[in-house]
């Protein structure tokens, strides 16, 4: 094995934004033949110092040097050519153009024969990076838009590792892919290790972070509490130095009673869509936590926006109580409230406040007659969200963009939850989000069943499924291949070999 050298070093780097204090005196050293942990609550830095790395954004203070040089990427373009590029958390593609001009944006030029350009040779380059990287199911000529998160997201891996690069950044990225996704960035991650090269990992999921790293910095506040190597991982004394505190209650559910009431609240009959569902029968009962696993395109996603509305079924029925639904405000109607797993796209409005996203979803609760919103009583509607669910902010009128990961999966749920929603859809609900505020919202879901409310999670974690779910149904090709009930003895591997 080659000698770890150090590749990059970050030597008392600060950050502020506003009156927010993003990195205080951190200092990192990056070494080739290696994959590094960075793990914390959300707001703790990991994704501020990466970002200043690649060249996303610049550092108010301190020093960066890149094999023993001074380091001031212009831009993560700059950063990517020479060596350095990062797979960041949300969507980094344009979705109007094809999969190969996203792979080549910038640089679509050298396809140039005179006026005109070589889209033939474009596309056989995008597939030949597509294959290189375990993603052989895509095709280059799609339009990117019409392709799902994971698609979007392996696009983004191609296009960076396209240009060979010396040091790899991957921002939870892993979160937005299914296991056949996981599978594909892990290998490229080993073969860098292998290659003598590095990988800065960035992940809220800690038996990832300990089985894929071979060490672990935990950042705090904006500064760095402790660096673990690999033999000392220990996941307790993790989670402490993440947190500050020792996890106070249960984590998942500690039961395993697995009851609900027999009156059904939501179901689908004989529901047609495609490939995604297929003479598909489903059914939730008041107050239970019913959890669907399977692999990406298994058609649990689509499931989740069937129930709410918002894809309507070739053939079936989505009923209600009785009542067939007919769209999404007929689903709001209903009490039925739905998170989407893609929440920068389909469950927030970025450039808008906390205060309107929030409020939006309960403007028959607190406008008079329906149309006539009174400030006062939209402010305190709203108030009570931020307070309930610890929405960390500066205050209510902040735009939603500027908030982490956990902070903005909070307003998604404060829509919901301020407007009394009695059915929840939550689709990967805890994608990008923290320990602490899963723990939160975990016991926030196991609060609503107990008060006789009922939840769908759709999730590609299997942990979350069995610490949560009082059923579980495992999809596939379309079609319910197997359903359990809560139990101790269920494991992973009892559902994992219907998913395949």
């Amino acid at each position: 094995m080659e000698k770890k050298e150090v590749l990059v070093e970050v030597k008392h780097m600060n950050k502020r934004f506003g009156s927010t204090i993003a990195l205080n005196d951190v200092s990192i050293t990056v070494r080739t033949g290696e994959i590094l942990g960075l793990i914390g609550e959300n707001g703790s830095g990991k994704s501020t110092v990466t970002s200043i790395i690649s060249g996303m954004q610049k550092a108010d203070e301190g020093e960066m040097l890149y094999e023993g040089k001074n380091w001031k990427p212009g831009s993560m373009i700059d950063a990517l050519n020479q060596g350095i590029g990062m797979i960041v958390q949300e969507t980094g593609t344009v979705p109007g153009i094809t999969v190969a001009e996203n792979i080549f944006l910038g640089e679509v030029s050298r396809f140039k024969k005179g006026s005109l350009i070589n889209r033939k040779q474009m596309m056989k380059e995008a597939k030949a990076i597509l294959d290189g990287i375990g993603a052989k199911h895509i095709d280059p000529n799609m339009i990117t838009g019409m392709l799902d998160l994971q698609d979007r997201k392996l696009i983004e891996i191609a296009k960076v590792m396209s240009k060979n690069p010396k040091m790899l950044v991957v921002d939870e990225t892993t979160t937005a892919l299914s296991q056949i996704g996981r599978d594909i960035i892990y290998k490229i991650m080993n073969k860098m290790k292998d290659e003598n090269k590095a990988v800065v990992f960035i992940s809220h999921d800690l038996d990832e972070i300990m089985n894929v790293c071979d060490s672990l910095t935990v950042l705090r506040d904006g500064k760095i509490i402790i660096t673990f190597a690999k033999e000392e991982f220990d996941e307790e004394l993790i989670k402490t130095s993440m947190i500050g505190r020792e996890l106070q209650g249960d984590y998942y559910r500690s039961d395993y009673d697995g009851s609900y009431d027999e009156e059904v609240v939501l179901e689908i009959k004989d529901g047609n869509l495609g490939n995604q569902l297929v003479d598909f029968n489903f059914q939730l009962h008041k107050g239970e936590i019913l959890g669907i696993g399977g692999l990406s395109h298994c058609g649990m996603h689509t499931l989740g926006k069937v129930l709410f509305g918002a894809e309507t079924m070739e053939k079936g029925k989505v009923i209600c109580r009785g009542q067939e639904l007919k769209n999404e405000a007929h689903a709001m109607k209903n009490r039925i409230g739905y998170v989407a797993k893609d929440r920068d796209v389909e469950s927030l409005c970025l450039n808008a406040s906390i205060k309107d996203n929030i409020a939006v979803g309960g403007l028959d609760e607190f406008a008079v007659k329906k149309f006539l919103v009174l400030p006062g009583k939209e402010r305190k509607y709203v108030q009570k969200q931020i307070e309930d669910l610890s929405i960390k902010c500066q205050e209510m009128n902040q735009y939603v963009s500027a908030l982490s990961g956990g902070n903005k999966q909070k307003v998604v749920f404060g829509k919901w939850i301020g407007r009394g929603s009695e059915i929840l859809i939550l689709d990967c609900p805890t994608r990008g989000v923290d320990i602490g505020v899963k723990q939160a919202m975990y016991q926030l879901m196991y609060q609503m069943k107990k008060e006789g409310k009922s939840i769908v999670i759709i999730s590609e974690e299997m942990a979350e499924l069995l610490g949560m779910a009082d059923r579980l149904i495992v999809m596939k090709d379309g079609k319910i291949e197997k359903e359990f009930q809560r139990s101790s003895e269920l494991g992973e591997s009892d559902i994992i070999k219907y998913m395949i």
